[in-house]
């Protein structure tokens, strides 16, 4: 467990800083005329511009200027700060909004052309009869195979404006003709509740992706689902969730938390405080929380384990949090790129910022990522440093800790082996996915017609398909050898089939057999039976 390698944490911390970067929108009273006055500042730089512009001796592509001028900027300021340029900026919208206007299917260029890995349950392509192994050739007579194709350029074709209509001619194994499919482009949900389901007759499971416009709705209906089926104990697992809306993370606190509860702080430069406290509309208040959290859990997970840690209510289980406790706000540069802009910083309950430092620079920022895996805090839990200074004591007495993210109620280590840490990579960044897809092309009609649960209780993959992942993903190659990791190999393989066949509920129930933060909740949960 110990045999920790640099380069593997710090690919994963690169993948969280592309994530925290997702604030919220609150209403402090500095009016646009106070922020965007005419100043000699302001005019120096547009002067440099319109220089360069009409006086450099070379033609020069500005707006690249003005790009690499903001983001300099902005990297002054704090690691959460960012600008969105035009080409970035309505991929990111659809993230927050939680949905964007189009067809509907997930895929990838495969060879020469278009594959379809799953059309998303609801859109148009699923309504329509799309299915995965299905190759688009042509969108309204638009070639999309061949070489030169790319993401980009078929996103184009597939997407558009609500309710504008594209035809679809595709090819399907099978079939002696191509198929032809007229379909209306409609907003297709950007799913942020990946599972919900019952871990046991008692308990119920549900993972939030990230926090949009959509998931507090799709929460709701998860966990009412849930209680219809009787449980009485909820695990909200938060493991990877890089934040988003700081509205959307008090509502969901607001279904655990009694009324008038204090659920968040914010405070801005001028020492301005605004408060947000739970309302009567809770329906989870009597039950049994446990939060699971990680290294990757940031801003506004960080809130939802802050409040419900501060208030006494549930049990936050896993590894200290990312550490990320500034507000932003987005704001449009009127040219369809915007920035967001950090406005303010948010406390928990108990007063505490968990915000790390950020005085040193990015670079030394985000390296304290990798600090964590050297120092042992990663399989140790007296390997995390506090301050005194910073400890703060909940209504019940329970002493918390701020400066640096959410230290968990119940510490779970975590397997640091570069074997281990390659193998949930790949398992769980598309990689395999490829791989899978590509099996599923020779082999999909074994599936025709299996149900989820003949695939959990009967299907398991033979060490061929081991071998040939291990062949395809070069393993031996790199010197990592997982012999010793062959049962959660198999289990990632036949995750990783069960999401292409039956979705990411499916995905994600496999994946949590065995996973080490649910066995702790079982073994805790085993604990208060015996004393009962």
């Amino acid at each position: 467990m110990g045999n920790t390698k640099k380069y593997v944490p710090l690919l994963m911390g690169v993948a969280v800083a592309a994530g925290v970067f997702l604030g919220s929108k609150l209403n402090f009273n500095d009016g646009n005329e106070k922020i965007f006055a005419t100043n000699s500042k302001k005019d120096k730089l547009n002067r440099l511009i319109d220089y360069i512009d009409y006086e450099y001796v070379d033609n020069v592509n500005t707006d690249s200027i003005v790009d690499v001028t903001v983001n300099g900027i902005l990297e002054n300021l704090d690691p959460h700060s960012v600008y969105i340029p035009v080409d970035q900026y309505e991929d990111n919208a659809d993230d927050m909004r939680g949905n964007f206007v189009g067809i509907g299917v997930s895929f990838y260029p495969y060879n020469d052309s278009i594959a379809v890995i799953r059309a998303i349950k609801g859109g148009p392509a699923a309504k329509a009869g799309i299915k995965g192994g299905d190759r688009i050739l042509y969108a309204d007579d638009k070639k999309l195979f061949g070489e030169g194709i790319n993401r980009d350029s078929i996103s184009k074709y597939l997407k558009g404006e609500i309710n504008s209509k594209v035809k679809l001619t595709v090819y399907r194994e099978g079939e002696k003709e191509l198929l032809n499919f007229n379909l209306k482009r409609k907003r297709v949900p950007l799913v942020s509740v990946d599972a919900s389901y019952k871990l046991t007759k008692d308990i119920g499971y549900i993972k939030v992706n990230r926090f949009s416009e959509t998931t507090y709705k799709e929460f709701k209906i998860a966990l009412e689902e849930l209680q219809d089926r009787d449980i009485n104990t909820l695990v909200l697992d938060l493991r990877n969730n890089p934040g988003g809306y700081i509205s959307t993370a008090e509502r969901i606190v607001d279904e655990f938390l009694e009324d008038d509860k204090l659920v968040l702080i914010t405070r801005n430069k001028s020492g301005e405080e605004n408060k947000t406290f739970a309302t009567s509309r809770g329906d989870f208040e009597e039950g049994k929380l446990y939060v699971l959290i990680d290294e990757n859990s940031a801003s506004a997970s960080e809130i939802v384990a802050g409040a419900l840690q501060d208030n006494d209510k549930g049990i936050i289980i896993g590894r200290r949090s990312f550490g990320k406790g500034l507000v932003q706000r987005e704001m449009s540069l009127g040219d369809g790129s915007a920035v967001r802009l950090t406005i303010a910083r948010y406390y928990t309950p108990t007063g505490r910022s968990i915000q790390r430092p950020y005085g040193n620079g990015n670079g030394d920022y985000y390296s304290d990522y990798e600090d964590r895996y050297r120092n042992g805090e990663m399989i140790s839990a007296d390997s995390i440093k506090v301050a005194d200074s910073l400890k703060f004591v909940t209504p019940k007495g329970k002493v918390v800790y701020g400066g640096g993210g959410i230290i968990p109620d119940v510490f779970v280590p975590k397997d640091t082996s570069i074997e281990n840490e390659t193998l949930e990579y790949v398992s769980r960044n598309g990689f395999m996915s490829y791989f899978i897809f590509e099996y599923l092309e020779a082999n999909r009609s074994d599936f025709n017609g299996m149900t989820l649960r003949e695939f959990t209780d009967n299907w398991e993959p033979d060490q061929g398909l081991m071998d040939d992942f291990i062949s395809y993903s070069r393993l031996e190659e790199a010197k990592i050898d997982i012999t010793e990791y062959e049962s959660e190999l198999q289990l990632a393989l036949k995750a990783n089939v069960a999401q292409q066949l039956f979705g990411t509920n499916a995905y994600e129930a496999l994946l949590n057999q065995g996973d080490a933060m649910i066995e702790k909740i079982l073994e805790l949960e085993q604990e208060t039976v015996d004393q009962e």
